[in-house]
């Protein structure tokens, strides 16, 4: 772990710093878990602190790891990484204050001026990581990596990152009920929320919080930020799997391969977001759902056998495939 954590300081420090700031969360968490059974909102008020260390922590050191990969613009890419690391940063101290210290909801939370102010914070925080993060998007198309397949997934998963960060803000329209109320001309403590169909804190997925009476627009955002984990560990698991299998030798294939896997994940991320927006429950799906979810594995299935065909190997196929 301490050589771990030397290398990330060497490939970016802020990201080290925040990586570093994360796991000393994760550990308060767990730990307050066990210990605190008070709650916020319906769940384990420990519950918030410790999803997001889980994911920061995962995310900040791929990015480090992405940025390592950037030779043109690098000292563009080094700044990106650290507007990342304070709004990230930041947003996760305000996270401690409010829900930790104040006990009191972070999210959609307009009961007084001071929470509105937080609230207004923390979007600021999202929206410079989110745009450090679209930053390094265009950064990596004018990156020239020597495996074709894995720079397709690192583009690919960071772009589709960007998309499910941006996603997020699909969870602060107001919903029926507090739209009555700002018709009314009053002023509802809560605007926004995960959950379609219904209000925040109902019954819920264990830890992960997840409604399982309606539809939850986090299920989407959780899926589309980390895309940029899962796709370069598809191409990385590809290049391992190629000593085994032959076939996965060949760049060409490796491609279409991400291609395919990235196509795949971007029909989750769709069909998750459409499932939720129709109030539906990620444990209780209808036919339609369940349709769509076949379809899409089938095409994905489809996409794997034709990415390995033998034609797939043809060296003269390679002048057609450029960018992604």
């Amino acid at each position: 772990m301490t050589s771990w954590g030397l290398r990330l300081f060497r490939l970016h420090r802020p990201l080290g710093v925040l990586a570093g700031a994360m796991l000393l969360v994760l550990v308060a968490s767990v730990v307050g878990l066990l210990l605190d059974d008070r709650t916020l909102v319906n769940a384990p008020l420990w519950a918030k602190p410790f999803k997001f260390a889980v994911s920061v922590a995962l995310y900040a050191p791929t990015l480090a790891w992405l940025l390592s990969l950037v030779k043109r613009g690098r000292r563009a890419g080094w700044w990106m990484g650290t507007a990342f690391a304070v709004g990230m940063g930041t947003d996760m101290a305000l996270l401690v204050w409010q829900v930790l210290v104040q006990d009191r909801p972070l999210h959609f939370n307009h009961e007084t001026p001071a929470d509105v102010l937080i609230g207004n914070l923390l979007a600021a925080g999202a929206f410079v990581a989110w745009s450090a993060t679209a930053a390094v998007v265009v950064l990596l198309l004018f990156q020239k990596l020597p495996d074709r397949a894995l720079t397709s997934a690192l583009r690919w998963g960071t772009a589709l990152a960007a998309g499910g960060m941006g996603l997020a803000l699909m969870m602060f329209s107001a919903s029926p009920a507090q739209q009555r109320v700002l018709d009314g001309g009053g002023q509802p403590s809560m605007i926004g929320g995960h959950t379609v169909g219904l209000e925040d804190g109902g019954p819920g997925l264990p830890l992960l919080g997840w409604s399982t009476v309606g539809g939850d627009l986090r299920i989407t955002h959780f899926v589309g930020i980390h895309a940029i984990q899962a796709l370069p560990l598809i191409a990385l698991g590809l290049v391992a799997l190629s000593r085994r299998y032959p076939v996965l030798a060949n760049e060409l294939v490796r491609r279409r391969l991400v291609w395919t896997a990235t196509l795949g994940y971007a029909g989750v991320i769709a069909l998750t977001a459409w499932q939720a927006m129709r109030g539906q429950s990620i444990v209780r799906p209808d036919f339609w759902t369940l349709a769509a979810a076949a379809g899409l594995i089938a095409v994905v299935a489809l996409g794997g056998v034709l990415s390995v065909r033998p034609r797939a190997a043809v060296p003269d196929e390679r002048h057609a495939l450029r960018g992604f």
